[in-house]
């Protein structure tokens, strides 16, 4: 088998908790499963907009054990085998290498897609397109391939990924080399990126070979390298599900940004101009839920009265605003948020807030 005839992958890393959109993310029913912007859930468009590059006999949706029976529902695309189990999050890292062993031992070369489940893309042809071509660099430079977002306010709440000399254009999409990662700025130096033109959003999206990712784990990470190996051993075995758990009680939580793509040697990026948003905080949803006569985006219905810029979901309650300006009102049955727009990134402070209370329920 030539380079150019590897297998694709995907992985979907579905583990996430969502705790920027509570109340309506829960523990037991986050971002990813939620029909945030559409009538499908966040994960269902994750995996639909894959195929035809993608089908789900090659999709590995990698969960916890709390989320894996109703992902599996959901998935119809995706065999019930295809769905991992983490015994517990360890980061992104751990995540990836579970699913490249799990990939080896069914193919020995392959390139891995590998994708968070609760982003949003736009422009599903232009992603594919995308992605495509990140393959055949990976293929053909057997490097790490990163996708890139040009941003378009100082966010502190992503990565940002300097970008280094063009190196090649393949199938019209511009080939870069990575000059170094910088994870969640301050406010001073996202401002700093911003302006200089030479950085982007690190999206979580990336694609290489398995030999290649798994190498480099080798290499940069060796502990979770030989715990990976131990996994790969037991795949198939009545064991497996033991294996696993042991080796997670072991492992270092680490992700794939800090413990391998700021220190490998041979990273190369390809922009994402396909509409991509994370949905971070209530505040995206002005790009998405209707806007009535006075400015305010709505997923609710809603009496407004001298109010404007104010984001509103409620599915069982009319909401009534007089004189707001600018603020989010999130109702669900058992809890209701309100809070500046500008503030709605703080909202997982209420989560560690409850946590520390004690209120469980609401998580």
């Amino acid at each position: 088998m030539t380079k150019e005839d590897l297998p694709m992958y995907a992985v979907i890393m579905a583990g996430g908790s969502g705790t920027r959109l509570w109340p309506r993310s829960r523990k037991q029913k986050p971002k990813q499963l939620l029909d945030i912007v559409s009538n499908k859930t966040m994960i269902q468009e994750t995996v639909e907009r894959l195929e035809p590059l993608v089908d789900g006999y090659h999709t590995i949706v990698v969960v916890g054990d709390i989320h894996f029976k109703e992902i599996d529902q959901q998935l119809a695309l995706v065999p019930t085998e295809n769905i991992i189990i983490e015994p517990e999050g360890k980061n992104t890292a751990p995540c990836i290498g579970l699913a490249a062993v799990h990939i080896r031992a069914r193919e020995k070369d392959a390139v891995m897609v590998v994708l968070p489940s609760d982003h949003l893309v736009r422009n599903d042809g232009r992603f594919r397109k995308t992605i495509s071509a990140a393959a055949e660099v990976a293929k053909r430079a057997n490097c790490l391939v990163t996708i890139g977002i040009e941003p378009s306010v100082p966010e502190t709440g992503y990565g940002y990924i300097q970008v280094g000399e063009k190196v090649e254009e393949v199938d019209g999409e511009d080939v870069y080399k990575t000059v170094a990662f910088t994870e969640k700025p301050v406010l001073a130096m996202a401002k700093k990126f911003l302006k200089s033109g030479d950085y982007l959003w690190n999206s979580g999206m990336f694609v290489w070979t398995v030999d290649a990712i798994l190498e480099e784990i080798k290499f940069l990470l060796p502990d979770l390298y030989e715990g990976l190996t131990k996994i790969e051993a037991a795949i198939g075995k009545k064991n497996e599900k033991k294996v696993i758990e042991e080796v997670y009680r072991s492992l270092q939580p680490e992700s794939i940004d800090y413990g391998i793509l700021e220190k490998a040697k041979n990273v190369h990026l390809l922009k994402g101009n396909f509409g991509w948003n994370d949905i971070g905080s209530w505040a995206a949803m002005e790009q998405f839920w209707p806007k009535d006569k006075d400015g305010n985006f709505l997923d609710a219905e809603v009496v407004s009265i001298e109010s404007t810029g104010n984001i509103i979901h409620s599915t069982k309650k009319l909401v009534a605003v007089i004189g707001l300006k600018n603020i989010v009102i999130i109702e669900t049955d058992d809890a209701l948020l309100v809070c500046p727009k500008e503030r709605a990134p703080e909202v997982r402070r209420v989560v560690e807030e409850l946590k520390k209370r004690g209120l469980d329920a609401y998580l």
